[in-house]
């Protein structure tokens, strides 16, 4: 009998979480959300977050979502998504070879569409979108605006590799919705797992712009999930810090680990 695919979805419409943090874990997997510090003018949460797991570990979804001026584009994404998450699961239980490009050509097919463009145009505001999805020893992101996304192993951090995408401003999906161009603006890319512990962190803004002490340098990053087994107390901690430094923007992480029993590639000399 095939174990129940664990779901979360979320919107800050619905749960804003005004100067408490909160985290729920699953698994491996932690999900944190912080609206910001009312003392600082926080009043309202954008952030949203959709979550697929396949309960045997052979992949994780996650998509996250920053919404301006309004939480309907976030809203709108999560709604879309989760329309969609039979596909979605079908297109992950193909080989990795197949599955990352499958994937996003579906998703393309979907923000291109007229209906989906239509619907973005009935909403107030628009939002910065990154999913993510692991699978086996990979790791494949498509991202719109500036959200950001972390890979945290030895070997990278000894070079001084921590983030996997380049934010971009000024693109989103919504009323201003790059998909509604001529050229659509987006990236995406797949980066192979390092062997052993593996720690990816996919962060909003929130925690970025309030230069939250553990994110000033991205070795702190580092140091302060790879160096610490509770994941769930990581996110707390960075959590923790952005509402004690007054961050006033919705702030969310979600972040989980993978033991990578496959060698990674080394240079031939």
């Amino acid at each position: 009998m095939e174990r129940e695919i664990f779901k979360f979805s979320w919107v800050g419409s619905d749960e804003m979480y005004l100067d408490h943090p909160a985290t729920v874990t699953y698994k491996s997997m932690v999900i944190g959300r912080y609206g910001g510090n009312t003392a600082a003018g926080a009043d309202k949460n954008e952030d949203g977050a959709y979550v697929l797991n396949e309960p045997g570990g052979s992949w994780e979804f996650v998509m996250l979502l920053d919404a301006h001026k309004t939480a309907e584009s976030a809203e709108l994404l999560v709604r879309t998504i989760d329309s969609e998450a039979g596909e979605i699961i079908r297109l992950l239980s193909l080989p990795v070879h197949q599955a990352f490009h499958a994937l996003e050509q579906f998703l393309l097919s979907i923000f291109k569409s007229e209906d989906f463009k239509s619907k973005c145009r009935q909403v107030t505001g628009e939002t910065a979108c990154l999913i993510s999805v692991r699978m086996e020893n990979y790791i494949w992101w498509f991202s719109v605006g500036d959200n950001s996304l972390y890979l945290l192993h030895p070997d990278l951090a000894a070079r001084g590799q921590y983030a996997l995408n380049q934010r971009n401003y000024y693109e989103w999906i919504g009323f201003v919705n790059t998909f509604d161009q001529p050229v659509a603006c987006y990236s995406s890319g797949i980066r192979e797992l390092r062997q052993g512990h593996n720690v990816i962190v996919i962060t909003t803004d929130g925690i970025l712009e309030v230069g939250a002490r553990v994110l000033e340098d991205p070795r702190r990053l580092y140091l302060a999930f790879a160096g610490e087994k509770e994941m769930e107390k990581c996110v707390k901690d960075v959590l923790a810090d952005v509402h004690q430094q007054l961050g006033r923007d919705s702030a969310t992480v979600i972040a989980w680990s993978y033991e990578n029993g496959r060698n990674g590639a080394m240079p031939s000399d």
